[in-house]
This record gives structure tokens, C-alpha cells and sequence, in this order.
């Protein structure tokens, strides 16, 4: 920290023509107009290293395992040169005792790292939530360096100046608060109080959705959001929206059974459960894996991860109710049927014509 961005790359070795690439590159990450991108090198260059503090619930730390696979940019670009990453414990190379001393505040009044983060840096800096928050017990199904994790969660997003929940657990509750619920999980925005958060949700979230966010709010503070708090660039449209089986939804041509021929066509897989016409997420334009693949197009329906109790809105893989399906359009084979109808039926129109103008012709001369 007390670095700019661009001091960062230079320390780095990062040339200016790659510093300049890597500014128009997040800009469209960021889901921000091209004529942004002298605004963005601006705010590298006078902007200092925003720091993070990265707290974790009840969760399989699966989204950590997604973000460390973005390529949009790289992870290590974000974590060594873009934020000053000051507390995560999944991400740390020490661990237990050693880690805890230098990292996570205690209670007996250790004046730790991370404590001094968050008192220097008050209002400053970036919280990132990842995991459910376990009130059952009073929170004792969580435990952080000997601490219930809802303590240490309220504790840090007091003075945080954004907090962003990253994954379904933090965002609505996750697994865990899936019926009957032992441990009354809930989301950390159930939690925490009177502070902006951003939701994040998916299970995991797409990895450059995550960093783009992270960039959006070290650089220009908030993303604009929708009324559940999700950032719209990312979670604007169904995945429905921008799917690329969407043409065979629209023509009626659908999946019946995951093995069956329409399946291996490519077909809708909606009759098999898919919940992308309910979905908001951006699965279907960024994909996964740098753009390689997502769920529907390796041939699974959409479980509608990233949205609220989707583990309860079962059960998957069954039709869901009240999609209006469109008008059904003929498919080829039908197009060629009527098409010969309507030629033939013309066909022998012009014949019925043809005939009656030569009676008249033979009427006229007689």
C-alpha cells in the first residue's frame, strides 16, 4: 500500500504498452464504455492500492478456487498488483497459530495485522465475504481463530468501505441454509447492517466476474446495481437471454431425456429442468475457463445456481412451471411440405386461370 497502481506494474517490470493493454482490457471487464479507458489509466496512475480483507464462513472455498482461475485478468495480476490483499486465510502461506498471530484479530486483545488494517484504514478498505454465517448455537458451528465467525464478520465490516459477498453462501444464505436449516445459517447481508454490499452470487461465481467487481469498486467505487444488490453489467440478463440454444427454444425443438438424439443435436434442454429463462447471471457470454464452456453447452441444464434457495427450488432436472413458450416455429422438413402445398396450390390456380381466360378467348371468337 501508499503505491499507485502503475508504481506497482513498474515494480513489477510491466512496460507502459503492457500497462496501457492491461487498462483497456479491465475496462471492458468492468463492463465500462471504450471512451472510459483514459479514465481508467487515469485512476491507475494517481490511485493507491486499495487493501482487501477476505473472511470466510461456512463455504467449501470454492469460489477462492474460481477466482484464482481467472485469466480476465490473471489472479496473480489483481492479488500482487491491482489490491493489496492484507488478510485471507485460504490464500495465506502460513497457517494455524502463525498465520492467526499475524492475520486474524483476537479477542484477548492481540493488535494484529489485520487489526491494524482495519483501524488504519478505516472506511478504506474492501471487505470480501465468502461463506454462510451460522447463528444457531450462538455461532458456534463457525469458529475463527477461536472466535464465532459472525463476531469477527461484524467486527471487520464496521469501518470497511465496501463489502462484496462472493458466492451464493455469502449472497443468500448458501447449501447449509438449505431445509431444515440445524445451524441457522443465513447470508452475511442478512447480518451485517446499514453498509453498501455488493452480491456476488453463483456457485462458484464466474472468476472474472469476481475480479471485474474488485476492480469497479478499487477504482470507481460502487457498480451500479440492481434492487438485490447484484452488479447489472454482470447480472443484467437471464442466462436464457444469451444462450445459444435459445434459436431451438424458440423453434419448439427440445430435449426429452439428457441421452436421447435431440440431446445430441444440441436441442433446448428446458423439458429437462433448465433454469436459465429464470437465472440472472453471465454464464451464457463469459463462460467459464476464459470462454471455453459453461453447464448448458457441456450438455447440463442450468440448476439456476446464482440465484436465491436454489437448492431448495427443486427438484432439478425437472420442467420448470409457468415459462410461456414461445410461438412455435415449423421446423425444416414442414417449411418443405408447406412450401410444395403452397406451390402446388398455385400451381394449379395458374392452371384453373390459364383455363378459363382460353374458354373466353374461344367464346370471343366465336
Amino acid at each position: 500500500m501508499g503505491k499507485t497502481y502503475w508504481e506497482a506494474f513498474k515494480e513489477a517490470g510491466i512496460s507502459r504498452r503492457e500497462f496501457l493493454k492491461f487498462a483497456t482490457y479491465i475496462t471492458g471487464i468492468m463492463g465500462l464504455a471504450p471512451s472510459m479507458v483514459p479514465k481508467v489509466v487515469h485512476a491507475l496512475e494517481t490511485k493507491e492500492r486499495i487493501p482487501v480483507l477476505w473472511l470466510h464462513g461456512l463455504e467449501c472455498t470454492g469460489c477462492t478456487e474460481s477466482f484464482i482461475r481467472s485469466n480476465a485478468p490473471y489472479a496473480s495480476d489483481i492479488l500482487l498488483n491491482v489490491i493489496s490483499l492484507e488478510y485471507d486465510d485460504t490464500l495465506a502461506a502460513a497457517s494455524g497459530i502463525l498465520y492467526e498471530e499475524n492475520g486474524q484479530m483476537k479477542r484477548a486483545g492481540l493488535n494484529s495485522h489485520a487489526h491494524k488494517i482495519a483501524e488504519e484504514y478505516k472506511g478504506k478498505y474492501i471487505l470480501l465475504v465468502e461463506g454462510g454465517v451460522p447463528l444457531g448455537n450462538d455461532g458456534r458451528y463457525c469458529i475463527v481463530a477461536g472466535n464465532p465467525y459472525v463476531e469477527e464478520l461484524l467486527h471487520y465490516a464496521e469501518n470497511a468501505a465496501a463489502i462484496v459477498t462472493t458466492g451464493t453462501c455469502s449472497s443468500w444464505g448458501g447449501i447449509q441454509a438449505a431445509k431444515p436449516n440445524p445451524t441457522k445459517s443465513v447470508s452475511a447481508v442478512e447480518v451485517i447492517g446499514g453498509k453498501p454490499i455488493i452480491r456476488v452470487p453463483g456457485c462458484p461465481p464466474i472468476p472474472e466476474v469476481l475480479t471485474g467487481v474488485i476492480l469497479h469498486v478499487a477504482l470507481f467505487g460502487i457498480p451500479p446495481v440492481d434492487e438485490m444488490g447484484r452488479p447489472k453489467q454482470f447480472f443484467g440478463n437471464r442466462i436464457h437471454d444469451t444462450c445459444y440454444r435459445r434459436p431451438f427454444f424458440n423453434a419448439g425443438q427440445f430435449v426429452e431425456k439428457p441421452d436421447d438424439d435431440a440431446a445430441k443435436k444440441g436441442w433446448c434442454l428446458y423439458k429437462i429442468g433448465c433454469r436459465g429463462p429464470t437465472t440472472y447471471a453471465s454464464c451464457g457470454n463469459l463462460r467459464w475457463y476464459g470462454g471455453i464452456s459453461y453447464p448448458i453447452q457441456s450438455g447440463a441444464p442450468c440448476i439456476g445456481c446464482a440465484e436465491k434457495n436454489f437448492w431448495d427450488n427443486g427438484p432439478f432436472y425437472e420442467r420448470q412451471k409457468g415459462i410461456v413458450l414461445p410461438n412455435i416455429e415449423v421446423n425444416a422438413d414442414k417449411v418443405g411440405v408447406v412450401a410444395a402445398g403452397v406451390t402446388a396450390a398455385a400451381l394449379a390456380a395458374h392452371a384453373v386461370a390459364a383455363g378459363i381466360r382460353h374458354m373466353n378467348k374461344k367464346d370471343d371468337e366465336h
